[in-house]
């Protein structure tokens, strides 16, 4: 048997020969940039509760680093979701890193158990 003869080269289009198709990724990024905000927006409520809870009834040390470090926690999450949704406007975003995702999970987790902790 005698191999195959190679397949003929594409044919170069208007941008060339290597020019990846038009991606037409739909409503998909903006709902993804409209769950950042979402979950964002949840983390203001819950950082602003646990200032409250906090300070209900006079400072504690306890309550005012706990508030702190729902502050920091929401902080954090504000920066990576910022930094996604930039990301989002091109017309290839890039892929999540993992890193990124567990370090939004993280301050997502902590963040509702820190509230969790001031309310009950």
């Amino acid at each position: 048997m005698s191999p195959a003869p190679p397949a003929p080269p594409a044919s170069p289009g208007p941008d060339g020969p290597s020019a990846p198709p038009d991606r037409d990724p739909g409503l998909q990024p903006e709902r993804t940039r409209l769950a950042w905000r979402r979950t964002t927006l949840t983390g203001v409520v819950i950082a602003v509760l646990a200032a409250k809870s906090a300070l209900h009834g006079g400072p504690s040390a306890a309550g005012v680093v706990a508030a702190a470090l729902c502050a920091v926690l929401w902080l954090g999450f504000l920066a990576l979701a910022h930094r996604r949704i930039h990301a989002l406007s091109a017309s290839r975003p890039p892929v999540l890193a993992p890193g990124i995702a567990a370090t939004a999970v993280l301050c997502t987790v902590a963040l509702a158990v820190c509230g969790a902790a001031l309310v009950f």
